[in-house]
């Protein structure tokens, strides 16, 4: 036997050996660990749960009715489900490390969809989070904006109300179906003005292969019982005068919706430009709703634009949303960044925008995972 072939057999047998190990890993944690009854203690005694051991601290914590918001689902990818924990912390996970700096590893802080509970705990969490409610709501419309994104309208049934911020979201749950073995809970922003206090609208975009997409495009229907909670996120309208320039593209656009119709239904004309982007012209929606509403707010502007498809009949903005903003924003511009979408774009839209001018502390945007 060769030198190269006794390398490549002895590596085959090493990795071999680690995923059986892994496996054995896997089924003694779900089948044979118990790690009995368990005590999490949230914010120095302001509330005490008795929970069973064994299961990730977001998951056990929303059994309990205490929401942490958690964009990807208890995935581990998007970092928003960060809790102090004081006393009792496993042990921190590899997947927590590159979601944590140096500074919050220091601090205690944790991620909650990360951490099992195999122990008594004491966290903090903030006092807002104890306002967060479970709501059921029936599926009133549901409606196509494009191709791949529809529009749900929600009517709430328990609470019969719900109060909130444009800008703020909610997570809507996808009940076990298929493959999927247990609800699942996606974050979407409230696209539907604050002032509807019984209602709830989002805007959903189709991904591939999503468990709560294709729950929505595929079997979710008019008159159908939901679940959801919130609201989250401290992404809003700042309380100034400021100029905006919003930023966003697909089903970026539900905060963006919500206050534009917020600042119209309250008289809030700060001058603000709202750059869309989209690939074609199919991807484009609420073109008509817009153009209305600058005719009302004589200082609000919107600017669609599209990437792609140079061969179809657009004869607004093109390029890519960037290069939009790059050619209508001034240098020196003192004004404030609105962002929503894809961490790309996000990415890309404040290094244009901080090239303007406009400090990154006046910068707010909603990050997708």
């Amino acid at each position: 036997m060769s030198g190269m072939a006794f390398v490549l057999i002895s590596t085959a047998v090493v990795a071999a050996t680690c995923l059986v190990s892994a496996a054995i890993l896997l089924i003694a944690e779900r089948y044979l660990a118990n790690y009995g009854q368990c005590t999490i203690d949230i914010n120095q005694g302001a509330k005490k749960l008795d929970v069973q051991g064994g299961k990730p601290l977001l998951a056990t914590l929303m059994q309990q009715q205490v929401f942490i918001p958690s964009a990807c689902g208890g995935r581990g990818t998007c970092a928003y489900c960060k809790v102090t924990i004081t006393d009792g912390a496993p042990p921190i996970a590899p997947t927590e490390l590159t979601l944590l700096t140096a500074e919050e590893l220091k601090k205690c802080i944790r991620i909650s969809c990360q951490v099992k509970v195999r122990n008594d705990l004491a966290i903090q969490i903030p006092e807002e989070l104890f306002l967060v409610k479970q709501y059921t709501g029936v599926v009133e419309r549901i409606r196509d904006l494009t191709h791949d994104i529809k529009e749900l309208r929600i009517r709430l049934v328990e609470p019969a109300a719900i109060e909130f911020t444009p800008g703020q979201y909610v997570q809507l749950e996808a009940p076990a179906y298929g493959d999927n073995p247990e609800p699942v809970y996606r974050a979407y922003s409230i696209s539907s003005p604050p002032d509807d206090t019984g209602h709830v609208e989002l805007i959903i975009r189709l991904v591939p292969g999503g468990i709560c997409t294709t729950w929505v495009f595929t079997m979710l229907k008019e008159g159908d019982e939901v679940r959801l909670n919130g609201p989250y996120s401290e992404f809003c309208l700042t309380e100034g005068d400021a100029e905006m320039v919003w930023i966003a593209g697909g089903s970026g656009m539900a905060p963006f919706w919500s206050m534009a119709r917020h600042m119209r239904e309250h008289g809030i004309r700060r001058p603000c430009t709202y750059f869309f982007g989209a690939v074609k012209e199919r991807d484009l929606f609420f073109l008509d709703e817009f153009r209305a509403l600058e005719k009302e707010m004589p200082s609000f502007r919107f600017l669609p634009a599209l990437s792609g498809a140079e061969n179809d009949s657009w004869a607004g903005e093109r390029g890519l949303i960037t290069q939009v903003v790059d050619r209508h924003v001034a240098a020196g511009a003192n004004a404030e960044g609105y962002l929503c979408g894809s961490s790309g774009m996000i990415d890309a839209s404040i290094k244009v925008l901080k090239a303007k001018g406009i400090p990154e502390d006046r910068i707010f945007y909603d990050k997708f995972t």
